[in-house]
């Protein structure tokens, strides 16, 4: 049955704003728990502009589902990682100029370096998700570093969502789907978890949701944003609930 990973960045993002104490990921994350999350994703940034170590370490001591961690692949990241022991760590690429994650790692073009970053989180214990693009030469690469995980970005899929105006059925957005169900397939055939994740709302989640062999969607954003009027554990709720009928849906 697919999964949602709710991201709580923005509510560390919206603390940030004010450098205050408040609001408390800690506290998003047991509501994002009560409204269904079936795991809470985080990413430790190395210029810490959200989340920071207190709360990577808060996290962990009280997050009682899955601990996604999002980190960039050098050493200070896997330090930390070994340390803190989530059950999953997604590599991805990251800028200091960006707003948000903008592309997906490039595997291919460093696999030594991050089949050694692969391997040593694996022998901690940890299973090791990588956040990549609908491209065969990434997945494959993916399967050789030995990840066990390939999240596919979909941030170009919802990209022509809201460019096409919403609709579904308009060509771009038809073609950008079919990127990331191919990805899919190839990523089950190499014997990997297929998730996804980035830009997913309430409105374009449904085609990805019911998309075969997909096990995890990550949102965080528009949770958050919804949270702002309905509360957090009913945006959740709402969240998981669009999945799910979508996924039973599919043929």
């Amino acid at each position: 049955m697919i999964e949602l990973g709710v991201n709580i960045d923005h509510v560390a993002t919206l603390r940030e704003a004010r450098k205050t104490w408040e609001p408390d990921p800690v506290w998003a994350a047991v509501e994002a728990h009560l409204g269904g999350a079936d795991g809470i994703t985080l990413h430790l940034r190395e210029d810490r502009r959200h989340i920071n170590d207190e709360d990577a370490r808060r996290l962990k001591e009280a997050t009682q589902v899955k601990l996604n961690l999002e980190m960039a692949a050098v050493s200070e990241m896997v330090d930390i990682a070994c340390r803190l022991r989530p059950q999953m760590a997604m590599l991805v690429p990251e800028g200091r100029r960006e707003i948000t994650t903008e592309g997906g790692l490039d595997i291919a073009g460093q696999e030594t370096r991050t089949r050694n970053i692969v391997q040593r989180l694996t022998d901690t214990g940890i299973t090791v998700s990588v956040f990549i693009d609908a491209d065969p030469r990434q997945i494959e690469a993916a399967a050789r570093v030995g990840a066990r995980v390939c999240e596919v970005h979909t941030g170009p899929y919802a990209q022509a969502f809201h460019d096409q105006g919403r609709d579904r059925e308009a060509p771009a957005v038809v073609a950008e789907l079919e990127k990331v169900r191919r990805a899919g397939e190839a990523i089950i055939a190499l014997g990997m978890r297929f998730n996804a994740g980035h830009a997913l709302n309430y409105y374009n989640v449904e085609a990805i949701a019911a998309l075969p062999g997909v096990r995890e969607l990550h949102i965080g954003h528009a949770i958050v944003c919804r949270a702002v009027f309905a509360g957090l554990r009913q945006a959740v709720r709402e969240m998981k609930a669009r999945m799910r009928a979508a996924a039973s849906a599919a043929p």
